[in-house]
């Protein structure tokens, strides 16, 4: 008899839980709020005021990339040539193995360009073992939708604005050219 009793509180408790309000999500048609400080899958930053990627392909996150799930190749930045941009290179190609990827975030503390950022991307799965790469494309559109929804601005902006880099350019310019002029002008006295 104290057996029934206690199944019937079991199942009366279970019945006053079903008027709370569920902790489950029906997922995939329903979505838990993610936090703010959520990691989910890397990406590429875009710089609208050059219209091209931050990423110059200078290979530092691939090297540090404990897993090693990341490849680039750079190339000679055509808008670099003609003026338009300060970035002698951009990134040709860049592919993320997203199996591989244990988001820790290493990718993103060594870039010095803000090219890199975790994004809330998390819903990668895929069928085929090779469907879970992404090429550069998919990264910058990755990239364009986590600065459009976290309004994203770079850490360091001095490093990517154009004015800056220049100045600092012509001023590292400057100093060797007063450096070789005092190297000569002494050469010259002795």
């Amino acid at each position: 008899m104290l057996a029934s009793l206690k199944g019937m509180v079991v199942t009366l408790g279970s019945l006053l839980e079903g008027l709370r309000k569920p902790v489950t999500a029906h997922y995939p048609s329903e979505h838990k709020p993610i936090e703010p400080r959520f990691m989910g899958f890397p990406a590429l930053t875009w710089d609208s005021s050059a219209t091209e990627p931050y990423c110059t392909g200078c290979m530092v996150c691939i090297k540090a990339c404990p897993t090693e799930c990341m490849t680039a190749v750079m190339q000679d930045n055509p808008k670099a040539q003609s003026g338009e941009s300060h970035r002698r290179k951009i990134i040709e190609t860049f592919e993320i193995n997203l199996g591989r990827c244990i988001i820790c975030g290493i990718c993103v503390d060594v870039c010095n360009l803000d090219a890199i950022v975790m994004s809330h991307e998390h819903e990668k799965s895929a069928y085929m073992r090779n469907d879970n790469r992404v090429d550069l494309g998919a990264l910058l559109e990755m990239g364009r939708k986590h600065q459009e929804e976290e309004a994203w601005e770079p850490t360091a902006p001095e490093r990517n604005h154009a004015e800056t880099v220049l100045a600092v350019r012509k001023e590292r310019e400057n100093k060797k050219e007063t450096a070789s002029e005092n190297d000569s002008s002494a050469d010259s006295q002795e």
